[in-house]
């Protein structure tokens, strides 16, 4: 299967004095489609960035085969550079130079028109602040002027490494509503941020690694549905008789404080039917569904059921990529 994003097999390992060897990435597998927005999640060290730098040619890799849009990575990645927008940490600019001049000078260095300077700070939100000094913005609004920088050449890809990072309510919203945006006109969008449930309502794909490897990949609602356990929130006037009559009904049950969740349940019409039968009145009764969080935490091991299958893969990457080069995103992030 191709894609815009392939990478099969990479492997980093980094050496040190103080920590000697450690596998940062040992035999990940990445696809993205064309058109998707894709999260890209894992708990910190998990191997996220290293993959976004190998893949953009920042760090070399040990081992394993990437292509972006067709192009052997990073070998043949310059061919491509122009159509490929990303930022990967935490971008640094002058802090004396006004929003408005590090783009414009981005903009000559890239071969861009600079109307486009005026263009992307309207859509980031920067539009009346173009022309203040770097070194007045807050973090939210440096994060607004990395995405901004990344936007100039009207990428066909667009890598955004925790683009809502210093950002409020108010700014995630608005990124939200640019990354839709984006992919509504055709941007391929890979997105890496700890905000799960940001990710939960923006993309459609998700990859989850832990520990170097893919843990979890497909359609988020995919991902989702195999943590679906058929779990029912219930609350009755008599929550010791409720919790009876379930386990004789052959229900899996568990008590809480003020309420049974209770497994195994296809149809919540069995719990009222069981409940009601017996004159024990329901009075809350709702499904249990995972969501991103959860499932998340119980793949990479911090969450309550470790037991779960630590393998969920709906998509299998199967690309046919290469080796790894130097490309400058500067003009990526630049």
């Amino acid at each position: 299967m191709s894609g815009v994003i392939e990478i099969e097999g990479l492997r980093k390992t980094f050496h040190s004095l103080r920590h000697g060897r450690r596998i940062a990435v040992d035999g990940f597998d990445l696809l993205v489609e064309a058109g998707q927005v894709h999260g890209f999640l894992g708990p910190n060290g998990s191997g996220k960035t290293t993959t976004l730098r190998a893949l953009l040619g920042l760090v070399r890799a040990d081992a394993g085969r990437m292509r972006v849009l067709g192009a052997d990575a990073p070998e043949h990645l310059p061919r491509v550079a122009g159509r490929v927008g990303a930022i990967v940490e935490s971008p640094q600019f002058f802090g004396n130079f006004t929003a408005y001049r590090t783009l414009r000078l981005l903009a000559v260095a890239g071969g861009v028109p600079v109307r486009r300077v005026d263009e992307v700070l309207e859509q980031v939100g920067l539009g009346d602040r173009g022309h203040e000094r770097v070194k007045g913005y807050s973090l939210g609004m440096k994060q607004r002027l990395a995405v901004a920088s990344a936007l100039l050449k009207r990428p066909e890809l667009l890598i955004l490494d925790e683009p809502a990072n210093g950002l409020d309510p108010a700014g995630i919203r608005e990124m939200r509503d640019l990354t839709r945006a984006l992919a509504g006109n055709g941007v391929t969008v890979l997105v890496s941020s700890h905000i799960l449930a940001e990710i939960e309502l923006i993309c459609d794909h998700v990859t989850i690694i832990s520990r170097g490897r893919r843990v979890a990949a497909g359609r988020v609602s995919e991902v989702l549905a195999g943590y679906d356990r058929d779990e029912c929130l219930v609350r009755a006037d008599d929550l010791p008789r409720a919790e009876e009559l379930l386990r004789a009904a052959g229900l899996a049950v568990t008590v809480a404080a003020d309420h049974l969740l209770v497994g195994g349940v296809p149809d919540p019409a069995l719990v009222s039917r069981t409940l009601g039968e017996q004159g024990v009145w329901v009075r809350e009764l709702a499904p249990v569904r995972p969501d991103l969080e959860s499932v998340f935490l119980e793949l990479t091991g911090a969450g309550p059921h470790p037991a779960l299958p630590r393998q969920v893969d709906h998509a299998p990457a199967d690309p046919a990529a290469a080796p790894v080069i130097d490309l400058d995103v500067r003009g990526v992030e630049a």
